[in-house]
Parts: C-alpha cells; sequence; structure tokens
C-alpha cells in the first residue's frame, strides 16, 4: 500500500508540473505581440474623401397643366403613362355653360352694334342740320356725345365676347409640350374649381433621359462642394450598379431645422436608358477631396489603444516612447499614457508599431479618410510599418495571477 501510495504522489507530482509548464508556456504565447495583436501593412494608395446624403431623383423638367375655368371633367384624351406632343388635346371640360355665356355675349355684340349703328346715322343728320343753322351747336355736340358712347359700348361688348370665346377655348386643355404624362389628378366627372388657383390635371415630364436629384447638404460640407464636381449615386431599385452625375448648382436658400442648417444642391443626371424612375431615392456621394500616392493606415490603427497603455507610463507624467505628440490623439486615436497634456489637435493621431518584438506608439499628422483608410501626412510612420487594428479575441481574458493548485 505504501508503495502504491508513492507512486500515486509521484504521477500527481509530474501532472502538476507538466500542467504548470503548459500553463507557462500559454502565458508566454498570449503575452507574444504577433498572437494577442491584430496588424496590418502601412501602405501607399490613393484615397478619396467623400461626402454623403439622400436626394430624389425628378424629371428635369416637370410641368403642372391646369386649367382656367370652371367647369367638370367630360373627356380625358390622356392617362399614366402616355406619350404627348405639344398642342395635344388632354382633358375637354363640359361646354355647355360656356356655351350660353358665349352666344349671350355674341348677341348683345349685336345688339350694341345697333345703338352704334343708329347714333351714327343720327350724328350724320345733326351735322346736316348743322350746316344749314336748322339746329344750335349744343344739339349736334350732344349727338355726336351718343355717338362716342356707342362707339365704346361695341368696344366693350366685343372685348367681353372676345374674352368669352377664349373661356370656351379654355375648356379645352391641350399639352404646352412634348414628353410623357407622369401623373393624372382628374376623372371623368369631377369637377374642378379655378376660382381662386389653377388646380392641376395633369403633370407632364419633358424629357425623362434628363434627370435631377434634389439632395441636401451639411453646412459642414457644403464648402468642399463646387459646381460641376462628379457625382456618383445608387438607388434601391438597381443596388449593384453605380450611377453617375454632375453637380449643377448649389443653392444659396438654406433650411434651418431643430438647428441643424443644410442647403439643397441639385445634381444632373443622363437617362438614356429610362430606368431611373421619379421619386426614386437617390444615396449620393460627391468626392471632394483626393490624394494620389498616400501613406495609408486603416482607420481602426488610429482608433486602437492598448488596455494597459496606462502602466507604461511614469508616476511623473512622463510619456512613453513614440517621441514628441504623444499627448495629442486624432480621431479615434487617443493619448497612451491618458493623463494631463496638451490640448487634442484633431489633425493628429497615434498609431501603435509592432517593433523589437513589442508594440510602441508613434504620433502622426492626419489628413483625408475614405471612411475606411486614413492619409499619414508627416510622422515617424514608414511604408511597410505593421500597424495594430486591434486584440485577438483569445487575449481578452487577462492571465491568472493564482498558479495551478497543489496537493
Amino acid at each position: 500500500m505504501k508503495h502504491l501510495g508513492k507512486t500515486l504522489i509521484g504521477a500527481a507530482v509530474v501532472a502538476a508540473l507538466a500542467g504548470g509548464g503548459y500553463w507557462y508556456v500559454q502565458q508566454r504565447a498570449a503575452q507574444n505581440p504577433e498572437t494577442r495583436y491584430k496588424f496590418a501593412s502601412a501602405d501607399k494608395g490613393d484615397v478619396t474623401q467623400t461626402v454623403s446624403a439622400n436626394g430624389t431623383l425628378t424629371p428635369l423638367v416637370l410641368v403642372n397643366v391646369g386649367t382656367q375655368v370652371s367647369g367638370t371633367v367630360k373627356k380625358l384624351y390622356v392617362d399614366f403613362n402616355s406619350k404627348v406632343s405639344a398642342g395635344q388635346k388632354l382633358v375637354e371640360l363640359d361646354q355647355s355653360l360656356l356655351q350660353t355665356v358665349a352666344r349671350q355675349s355674341r348677341a348683345n355684340v349685336v345688339n350694341v352694334q345697333a345703338s352704334y349703328d343708329l347714333a351714327k346715322a343720327s350724328e350724320a343728320r345733326m351735322r346736316a342740320l348743322l350746316d344749314k343753322e336748322y339746329i344750335s351747336r349744343q344739339d349736334y355736340d350732344q349727338s355726336l356725345q351718343n355717338l362716342k358712347s356707342a362707339q365704346a359700348q361695341l368696344v366693350q361688348a366685343r372685348a367681353a365676347a372676345d374674352k368669352d370665346e377664349v373661356n370656351l377655348g379654355y375648356s379645352v386643355i391641350t399639352s404646352p409640350v412634348s414628353g410623357v404624362v407622369v401623373a393624372r389628378l382628374v376623372d371623368i366627372g369631377q369637377t374642378v374649381a379655378a376660382s381662386f388657383q389653377t388646380p392641376t390635371l395633369i403633370q407632364i415630364a419633358q424629357d425623362l433621359t434628363k434627370m435631377a436629384i434634389d439632395t441636401s447638404f451639411a453646412e459642414a460640407d457644403i464648402g468642399n462642394i463646387k459646381e460641376g464636381m462628379p457625382v456618383r449615386f445608387t438607388v434601391d431599385a438597381f443596388p449593384n450598379r453605380s450611377f453617375q452625375g454632375v453637380v449643377q448648382q448649389i443653392r444659396l436658400n438654406p433650411t434651418n431645422q431643430q438647428n441643424v442648417v443644410t442647403y439643397n444642391v441639385r445634381i444632373n443626371v443622363d437617362n438614356p436608358e429610362l430606368i431611373l424612375l421619379p421619386g426614386m431615392t437617390a444615396y449620393v456621394s460627391i468626392g471632394v477631396q483626393k490624394r494620389p500616392g498616400a501613406l495609408l493606415v486603416p482607420n481602426a490603427a488610429l482608433r486602437f489603444k492598448p488596455a494597459d497603455a496606462g502602466k507604461k507610463e511614469g508616476d511623473a507624467g512622463k510619456p512613453a516612447a513614440g517621441g514628441p505628440g504623444q499627448g495629442n490623439g486624432g480621431p479615434g486615436g487617443g493619448a497612451p499614457g491618458g493623463g494631463k497634456g496638451k490640448k487634442r489637435d484633431s489633425q493628429s493621431g497615434t498609431v501603435y508599431v509592432l517593433a523589437g518584438g513589442e508594440i510602441k506608439p508613434v504620433a502622426v499628422q492626419i489628413g483625408i479618410t475614405d471612411n475606411r483608410n486614413t492619409e499619414i501626412v508627416s510622422g515617424d510612420l514608414k511604408e511597410g510599418d505593421r500597424v495594430v487594428t486591434g486584440e485577438n479575441a483569445s487575449s481578452d481574458k487577462k492571465p491568472s495571477s493564482v498558479g495551478m493548485r497543489m496537493f
């Protein structure tokens, strides 16, 4: 029995030593930067900074066809998607009342014409009598005044008749331009009233091969946008396809909603295939700056900060290795020490580089970004340097400070 007990104890000691060795090897491996961190290479390439917004596709020229007279819709000559030419009939209103008014006006012209003819004849007779001194000058002046009044009434009656004829013609609405009907807002039997404002009956897109996008950009981005800049956009109907456009106009009328100021930017778009439809939502992207052959690092490298970065700095607040500017932090890149230092500069950042088997902070000046990579303008970072972009999931657990329990 004693021999068996010694054998079991020896086996337990050997197992404990083996386990301790394995644990030590695992902890050493976990502290290895190659195992603990994720790396990416600082490489040169092209980077384009873009600004984005959403907009709505509209026809470049959209004509609202209305009516200047009131009435009931009697006939419809077009429908949605109908192709029309200039002067073509679109809608016809009931003409019964307008025809009656026009006939009354014509009859009034005949009546006033008769009065004018009588006044003219009377004036001629009175002039002949005046020449023979059979009447006074006052009687002749009275007949002349009657003639001029009858003439004015005739002109007024003819103008009223012309107006009623024009209104009768307005009961037939024709297309002012050639294009495609994109909206029909009335039906047969519907009454339209044009008393105070012109009601819209038909909407016509003059040329759907030319479209426009009306979109709004924040005031922080509008300073980088210029007329004539190329534009790329996508629509939900064709998610895997990119379309082209150009900035036509930056409208100076701002919109202020909840203290957020935006400006309307109008973009011209060619639509030769007629696949872009009015009302589609466009996701617009405008390249405002471009840097060819720039030194680039992933944005994740500027956001990364080791969990034990504070321990690398002394109690006196001495900066860790990495050179001057260590107290500055760029977008997503903080100061390694996390202590008090200079005010942060929005154009500065810090990346961690693998050097000599350990990671070291390097202060850099950053430029533009495309939301994936950021341009490095200056600093000690060189092409080919391996920068830390994050920690591996297996290294998230801190090593235990308690060793394996012995028997």
